[in-house]
Parts: structure tokens; C-alpha cells; sequence
């Protein structure tokens, strides 16, 4: 058992055991004395050593960002997404916190901060990215914190399942408004998107050597699940792929040659010559993977081309329409 007295004004706590050189330190309250005492007791039973906490108290959760940003996040598809994330991070006060004070209230109270002021998705992507820092900072790192206190909060719960689909004319619009604008491919990058139900970045990213006109099929070497696939097309989709194929410039590798931020800008001016209002590209993609369901498809063959690994997941991007299925109850 630890030893908790009142010395010279502050509460000192100290910890002997067989094996180990005693250790104390000295606190402000009792209950602080008394939460490192135990803490090092955990310490000693799970490792059989009491461990230098030293480190602990002159770095602070803000250069562990900063090691992670440079070592970890490079390795990762969504690089640029994760850096800007952990730049909010790393400029809240939260980053200030010596590893050695940082506690599972703490991560509450930034949590309930953050929910605010953004949505709850971002802030369990934000603790999602703390706790992942945590975890390198133990298992590969060696710094001798007892447990991951981000992983004991709560996250909150994300409701942001869209039922939005195309309504009416809204696709002719859409494509209608595609002549008004200075992209030429736009037309052709919004067929492929509701024929196939593929992610933006996926259409963004493809390549011409992606594409086989024979097999009339896309490979996607890489997706955000962590895998590659092959997304079979459409006539209309092949048809339109084949236009711009006879139309792109030459020397361009890529299919549709924008940036997103760029295309983000693009999208918006669509949507305001077509005079559509709450529709965003993603709602594509629920579109395009319920009309494979409205053809008649099946949750497995559904699923090779969406890319969709859960059941789950599958469902929220699925919203069929009750005339078609009505239709074939007939």
C-alpha cells in the first residue's frame, strides 16, 4: 500500500516496493497524491517495474500530434485530411496538457466542447485521431502511460443518414446544366457517378489504363475500405466514357482532370444553373446504389460493386423507391 501524508503543506505519496527503488512525489490535494499513487501501483503490477514518469510530465499531448503528424499520418491514404484535422488539434488548449495530467475528464470536456461547435461526426473523428495518438505513444513509442484515457469517453452517436435521392427532372437538369459550364467532362463524370454508385474520390482519381473498353469494367486498385474492386458498367456509362475518351486531351492520364476543392466549386455552380437545392454529390452515390437494387440485384452482387464490406453500411446508402418495388411485387 502507498503512504499518503501531509508534509510542509502538500500531500506527499510514496511507494515502496520489493524490487524497486521507492518512489514519492508531492501534490497539491490528497486525491491527486492518492490517483498517482495508484496509477504507479497498476504501473508495478502490470509490468513488474515502476516506470520513469518523467517523460510524462515534460511532454505535452500537443508534441505527441506533432510526432504523429510527421511519422504516422504520411503513411495513410487520407494523409491531407488527417494533417488538417490534427492541426485543429494541435492549436486547441487541450494540446497544452503534460501527458503525466492529461485525464479521461479532460477528453470529456473537449468532447462537449467540440459538439458545440462542429458536428458529432467531426468530433468522433477528431477523438478517434487523440485516442490512435495514444495508443502509438504506448505500443510503439514506449512512453509508460498506464491507459488510454480517450478510449474510456463516450463517443457521440452520428445521425446523418440522407434519404435524398433525384427527384423528378432533377438528373436531365443536372446534366442540361453541365452545357452551361466550362468543364467538358462534367456531363460524363456525373453519368459514370449515378450509373455506378462510385465514391467521389474513386471518380476523381481514375485513370485511363483503369478502364477496360472489352471487358467494359473499371478497376479500382485501391478504395477507402483498404481494397481494390471491379466495377462493372453500364451501357451508359460506357457510352459516355467512350465520348470523352474520343474527346479528352491526348497527353492526360487522368479521366477527369480536377482537383477537389476545385470540383467542390464546380458543383456548387452546377447545382445553381440547374436550380437544385439540397442536393450533394454523395446523394450520387445512393442513387446509383439503389438503382442496382431497383434492377434487381442482390445485397452480394450490390455490394462488389459499391464496395460496401457491411450489411450495415449498405442499408443507410440504399433508399429504394416504393413505385418500383411495387412494380415488382406485381
Amino acid at each position: 500500500m502507498a503512504t499518503i501524508r501531509k508534509l510542509r503543506g502538500r500531500w506527499q505519496a510514496q511507494v515502496r516496493r520489493r524490487g524497486m527503488k521507492p518512489r514519492a512525489k508531492s501534490f497539491d490535494s490528497k486525491a491527486d497524491a492518492e490517483k498517482w499513487a495508484r496509477d504507479l501501483e497498476t504501473q508495478v503490477d502490470r509490468f513488474g517495474m515502476a516506470p520513469d514518469t518523467k517523460i510524462l510530465e515534460t511532454t505535452t499531448l500537443g508534441q505527441l500530434l506533432e510526432r504523429y503528424q510527421a511519422e504516422v499520418s504520411p503513411t495513410k491514404r487520407g494523409f491531407m485530411q488527417e494533417s488538417q484535422r490534427i492541426d485543429v488539434l494541435r492549436r486547441h488548449d487541450l494540446s497544452h496538457r503534460t501527458l503525466i495530467g492529461l485525464s479521461q475528464q479532460d477528453a470529456a470536456s473537449f468532447r462537449d466542447e467540440r459538439l458545440r461547435s462542429v458536428a458529432p461526426s467531426t468530433a468522433v473523428r477528431e477523438l478517434a485521431i487523440l485516442s490512435h495518438v495514444i495508443e502509438v505513444a504506448i505500443r510503439d513509442w514506449a512512453y509508460p502511460l498506464s491507459r488510454n484515457v480517450v478510449k474510456l469517453v463516450r463517443r457521440p452517436i452520428i445521425r446523418n443518414e440522407r434519404k435524398r435521392r433525384l427527384e423528378g427532372d432533377e438528373e436531365q437538369r443536372l446534366l442540361d446544366g453541365c452545357d452551361g459550364g466550362k468543364i467538358a467532362f462534367m456531363k460524363t463524370l456525373l453519368i459514370v457517378a449515378i450509373e455506378t454508385g462510385m465514391r467521389r474520390s474513386e471518380i476523381l482519381g481514375l485513370k485511363w489504363n483503369d478502364v477496360s473498353h472489352n471487358r467494359r469494367v473499371i478497376t479500382l486498385e485501391m478504395t477507402k475500405n483498404g481494397s481494390g474492386r471491379e466495377v462493372p458498367m453500364t451501357q451508359r456509362a460506357f457510352d459516355a466514357l467512350s465520348w470523352w475518351k474520343e474527346n479528352a486531351p491526348v497527353d492526360e492520364a487522368t479521366i477527369f482532370p480536377i482537383a477537389p476543392g476545385s470540383f467542390e466549386q464546380v458543383w456548387r455552380r452546377l447545382l445553381k444553373r440547374a436550380n437544385i437545392v439540397g442536393l450533394r454529390f454523395h446523394d450520387l452515390r445512393h442513387e446509383g446504389v439503389s438503382r442496382l437494387f431497383e434492377r434487381g440485384l442482390n445485397v452480394i452482387e450490390v455490394s462488389s460493386i459499391s464496395g460496401h464490406k457491411e450489411l450495415r453500411m449498405l442499408k443507410r446508402y440504399t433508399h429504394l423507391s416504393a413505385d418500383n418495388l411495387v412494380a415488382r411485387l406485381s
